[in-house]
């Protein structure tokens, strides 16, 4: 039940150590509990003197008091070990997906991302609270008692030993039910946690196509199947439940009945008989306890084993093999040989095959393509967020396997389709590249993006608070923020544009497109788009057609002949071919 992984955690083996010796003092605790509360009831049974019952009475409040202490000691313990572990393997699964970037979200939906990182964690934390205790509980009590009871009644210890096997094997044949139907039930999640959000995210676009309330219904079955599973897993969960709650009960009556015969035969003392059936109940409720929270610790290992699995993802880090340079018009980069295949993909199938490509100095290069044709692919090699399979590339001579270089991602500035802006000030979110810039230099990279006079509408300026993801502000001047960002950046030569004004109506494109044409001076700019009019501003033009080039060159050498790049621009246009 504990997966070997978590001995890997910093911590893990001493929490172990002190919860082993919490719940050996707890079991004595227990023992002693019983054993007073026993000698008390027979000196009262037998009517001894009134301090032959107080004297036990006041050892079994104490030890009642201890085991309690001990109890909560045990649990403070856990919940800090709990929180601080979660919190540690939070910090490692989104320093993970933000290394990896946008492979890792292809791979595995930004759904079932966002689900680990959240509710994922809450489950583990769980986990942590309920497994470390249940275990160490299980395995030390019962077999104390267990051995003390043997000292008062051989037959007692022989009937509770018996009994136990029974119950674990309940336990373990209702678990593998329950562990089988908790992972579909987990699966299910995840896959409804994708859906769920890719359908958030696309709203807009199957509102305007008609086909929100058919997507309704999707996600409708989706989540219905998931309700479906849930109750089945419930259902067993109780089943289990109920399993052992009767076994136990049972095996208390059994061995009540034969307390009862012997005290009637005479067999044995009422002392041994009444500490057994008093701690026959201790014996049995860790295991008790420990499958009324089954089902809870099996969300949690689910949940803890997805998490394993994405911070095992291999992921190759940033090879620091690329010297620092500075990007100039002299500048150059040679690809040759590039191949990318995306997780999933059939083995024959390449997703990104570029033979041959050139960027040098300040070019202005557009990257177009019908939808699926390998543009986003490209430019998110080019940009360092996604490994080639296999590459030869040169920046300014020096040999390279990839683009994820330290050193080449700080020369550049990313503007992708939706711009992510972080909760907190609009000051701060135009300083992202230059946390340490100064107000001058802000108002002077916002004014060049034209934000100038929206910032001035508002009451607290550049001070104005923004919501997660820019909630609170237009599409449009969301897009001037990221502008404004790239302006203020100075020092980084190189944009990368990915569709992005691929959601924003012609007049706001349009009304951005004059403080971006300032902004391409003295950069290299690598421009994926779908519209015609930023083909007429490049210098040079790349055709992408299933994941390689289809033609490349200037506007003009292309439009000599009716090659793909003519081809494309009819369909573009709707013209009748």
């Amino acid at each position: 039940m504990i997966d070997k992984r978590l001995f890997r955690l910093p911590g893990t083996k001493k929490l172990l150590l002190m919860l082993a010796g919490l719940t050996l003092l707890q079991a004595f605790v227990v023992l002693f509990q019983g054993k007073y509360l026993a000698e008390a009831l027979v000196n009262s049974w037998e009517q001894k003197s009134l301090q032959t019952i107080i004297y036990p009475m006041i050892l079994f409040a104490s030890a009642f008091i201890l085991r309690h202490l001990f109890n909560l000691i045990n649990t403070k313990i856990v919940e800090n070990y709990a929180s601080k572990t979660s919190e540690t393997i939070r910090s490692k699964l989104l320093d993970k997906i933000y290394d990896a970037g946008p492979e890792m979200i292809s791979d595995e939906g930004t759904g079932n991302l966002v689900t680990a990182s959240l509710d994922g964690i809450d489950l583990v934390e769980n986990y942590f609270k309920l497994i470390f205790t249940k275990l160490m509980n299980m395995s030390i009590i019962p077999p104390v008692l267990l051995i003390y009871i043997y000292t008062q009644n051989i037959a007692s210890g022989i009937t509770l030993t018996i009994i136990v096997p029974l119950v674990i094997l309940f336990m373990i044949i209702l678990g593998l039910a329950a562990q089988s139907k908790a992972d579909a039930q987990y699966a299910q999640y995840t896959i409804l946690s994708n859906h769920f959000l890719d359908a958030l995210r696309g709203l807009p676009t199957l509102k305007m196509l008609g086909l929100s309330k058919r997507y309704a219904k999707n996600i409708y079955t989706v989540s219905d199947e998931y309700r479906r599973r849930t109750m089945n897993t419930l259902r067993i969960a109780i089943l289990s439940t109920f399993a052992l709650d009767w076994l136990t009960t049972l095996g208390i009556a059994i061995l009540a009945v034969f307390l009862g015969l012997g005290l009637i035969n005479n067999s044995f003392p009422l002392f041994p008989a009444l500490v057994t059936l008093i701690l026959a109940p201790e014996y049995f409720l860790p295991l008790r306890d420990f499958s009324n929270d089954y089902h809870a610790t099996l969300n949690g290992k689910n949940a803890l084993n997805s998490i394993f699995e994405i911070l095992e993802r291999p992921s190759a880090a940033k090879n620091e093999t690329l010297k620092d340079f500075a990007w100039d018009e002299n500048s150059k980069i040679d690809i040759n040989k590039l191949q990318f295949k995306y997780n999933g993909v059939n083995e024959d199938e390449v997703s990104l095959d570029i033979s041959k490509l050139k960027l040098t100095g300040y070019q202005k290069i557009g990257v177009i393509g019908k939808s699926g044709s390998g543009k986003t692919t490209l430019i998110r090699t080019i940009g360092g967020f996604l490994l080639p399979d296999q590459a030869d590339i040169s920046i300014n001579g020096q040999k390279v396997s990839n683009f994820k270089q330290q050193n080449w991602q700080n020369k550049l500035t990313f503007l992708p389709q939706s711009p992510y802006l972080f909760s907190g000030t609009i000051l701060e979110n135009i300083s992202f590249y230059r946390p340490n810039a100064t107000l001058e230099q802000i108002k002077k990279a916002a004014e060049s993006a034209g934000l100038e006079d929206f910032i001035n509408s508002l009451s607290k300026g550049y001070e104005t608070q923004i919501g997660e993801g820019g909630r609170g502000i237009s599409g449009g001047q969301q897009q001037r923020i990221m502008l404004a960002r790239a302006f203020l950046a100075d020092d980084r030569h190189v944009l990368i544009f990915d569709e992005p004004t691929a959601h924003l109506d012609i007049e706001t494109e349009y009304a951005l497109k004059k403080p971006m044409e300032k902004l391409f001076k003295n950069h290299l700019v690598i421009f994926a788009t779908h519209r015609l009019h930023w083909i007429k501003e490049m210098d040079y033009v790349i055709v992408m057609n299933d994941g390689i080039i289809a033609e490349q060159g200037t506007p003009e050498e292309l439009s000599e002949h009716n090659g793909a790049f003519s081809q494309l621009i009819k369909n573009m246009r709707g013209d009748q071919l």
